[in-house]
């Protein structure tokens, strides 16, 4: 209130009757002066101190010292406890909006000198950098707002957090410390950020860990964030990686196999860049490596129950303690099977009896074996099956030189081509046998070491060389059919199983061109045997009529 209003008011205070019109009329101009200057001296728009004269339920009535008092609505005072509350006496600040409405009465308004106040309060704050607190009371198209003492304020989404986040609607309904960094009072926009005092806090935290931070360190920390590689660990407001390969000295496929976003966990510090500001960790650091200990604890031979944890093309890794794995390869799965995948014999997370094979420390390697849990039944086989002995089987696969037949369940034997037919004209096993028929053979051989089984077929008959000698002499003429020609010579058949050469040398006296020439496939020929090699079974005929020495079986 201007001084001279409120020297008007102390004369008023003291006598009512003062400023009546007859009281101004007898003054005189002096007075009549001062008490025009009065009223013109309050302009509309100022803010002025007026006292409080009368409260009522719908407005309390304030005389500011004008020829009329006003009437502020009791919506636009606030006060919310008895100390707070007002009383007819009282001194406020108000805004003047009008001097003069149409029943005569001036035009005031709390409100508005205490949005006044808190824009300069906003403002000030803005210019200091200072720290505010309001509510977060909704969600708008880029971010949120939040009310700082009834003024709302933009909160961009990239202002809310460190790290952007599209559960912008989580921070409803909380109190947030926030700083303007734009501030705009004609266009009534106000710009927040709770991001730079978080920024602050965790440069502040930084410093006084990296004061602190020691390699060899135990210390605790938050799990921010997991990738492929490892997990970011906030340390107090500066991160460090634990890397996947020292999260546990077992295998990790992966990082969240042992960690969890906003877990607390105890990690050593393993090394410190602090030009780089890079930070590594360790979790299995805390504890020793099995790996030191290990000959002791798993010798050669000795045997253990694990869990298979992982299986590949080529075997199956079982777990024999933590950070203890060892590789059960496909070949030492079973003694007989062919196993293509180790899925045939075992699963993930089945326990299973292995035998150590060997430690190899250096490399944090061992090998595993199941089937050396059982006895090794190749070294009694001959014993159940003894060379000779008949036994029936089952064609499991064909090859170039031979057939696999099995005797039993795991158990297969070799039947080369060779020991097909006495006859040399078996070109390809599928000429003697099918995959899938059932063939009675012979056990030729069991090489132990090799793990291999020979079998006969040819054997159930008698072999036709024997007696060969007496049967063809040097020199004797014999009869034969031509089977094969080639550019050699001509194969003949003396009798079933027995073939001989007749060279293209011993075809005729001028050795022709062509052996077709002379001899034909079916044709039946009269020739006498001019080599015999029991050796080589192999025996040497000419058609000539003096067949010399140089003739070739």
């Amino acid at each position: 209130m201007p001084v001279v209003n409120r020297f008007l008011s102390k004369f008023v205070e003291d006598d009512p009757e003062l400023v009546s019109e007859e009281t101004i009329e007898e003054g005189g101009e002096d007075f009549r002066t001062i008490y025009t200057e009065t009223l013109r001296n309050i302009q509309e728009g100022e803010v002025v101190i007026g006292r409080v004269v009368n409260i009522e339920k719908d407005g309390v009535t304030v005389d500011i010292g004008y020829k009329s008092e006003g009437i502020i609505p009791m919506s636009e005072f606030q006060e919310k406890t008895p100390e707070m509350m007002l009383r007819p006496g009282d001194e406020v600040e108000v805004y003047l909006e009008r001097t003069e409405d149409a029943d005569g009465r001036v035009v005031l308004s709390k409100q508005k000198v205490d949005k006044q106040k808190i824009w300069s309060r906003l403002y000030k704050a803005f210019e200091t950098k200072e720290t505010l607190e309001g509510d977060i009371t909704r969600r708008i198209k880029g971010g949120l707002v939040i009310d700082i003492n009834g003024v709302d304020c933009f909160l961009p989404a990239s202002q809310v957090a460190l790290r952007p986040t599209s559960d912008l609607d989580q921070f409803i309904g909380q109190k947030a410390q926030i700083r303007i960094i734009k501030f705009n009072r004609g266009r009534g926009n106000v710009v927040a950020s709770r991001r730079v005092l978080l920024e602050e806090d965790r440069e502040r935290r930084r410093q006084e860990t990296l004061l602190t931070l020691e390699a060899g360190q135990i210390r605790q920390g938050v799990v921010k964030n997991i990738v492929q590689y490892g997990a970011f660990i906030d340390l107090g407001g500066i991160d460090g990686l634990l890397h996947i390969t020292d999260m546990a000295w077992g295998r990790v496929s992966h990082p969240s196999e042992v960690v969890q976003i906003g877990q607390t966990i105890e990690v050593k510090v393993l090394s410190i860049d602090k030009d780089n500001g890079k930070i590594s960790l360790g979790l299995k650091q805390k504890s020793p490596d099995p790996w030191m200990e290990i000959d002791g604890k798993y010798p050669n031979g000795s045997q253990h129950r694990g869990k298979v944890v992982n299986l590949t093309e080529y075997g199956a890794f079982v777990k024999l303690e933590e950070g203890v794995e060892g590789l059960v390869h496909v070949s030492e799965m079973s003694w007989f099977k062919r196993i293509k995948h180790p899925s045939a014999m075992v699963s993930i997370g089945q326990e299973v009896e292995i035998i150590i094979l060997n430690v190899d420390r250096a490399n944090k390697k061992i090998s595993l074996g199941m089937k050396q849990v059982e006895p090794d039944p190749w070294q009694t086989l001959d014993q159940k099956l003894p060379i000779g002995a008949k036994v029936n089987g089952t064609v499991k696969g064909l090859t170039d030189y031979g057939a696999f037949i099995e005797l039993e369940e795991g158990i297969e034997g070799l039947l080369h081509i060779s020991d097909m037919s006495w006859a040399s004209s078996v070109k390809h096993p599928s000429e003697v046998c099918k995959k899938g028929q059932a063939l009675e053979v012979m056990i030729l051989n069991i090489d132990k070491e090799k793990r291999k089984i020979s079998l006969g077929l040819k054997q159930f008959q008698p072999d036709p060389w024997d007696g060969i000698s007496e049967r063809y002499q040097i020199g004797k003429q014999v009869q034969c059919k031509v089977l094969r020609l080639t550019n050699f010579g001509a194969f003949v058949e003396l009798e079933t199983g027995i073939e001989g050469l007749i060279h293209v040398s011993q075809l005729a006296d001028n050795p022709p061109s062509k052996v077709e020439d002379v001899v034909k496939v079916g044709d039946e020929v009269s020739a006498k045997v001019i080599k015999l090699s029991l050796e080589d079974r192999k025996i040497g005929l000419s058609l000539r009529e003096r067949p010399d020495d140089g003739g070739q079986a």
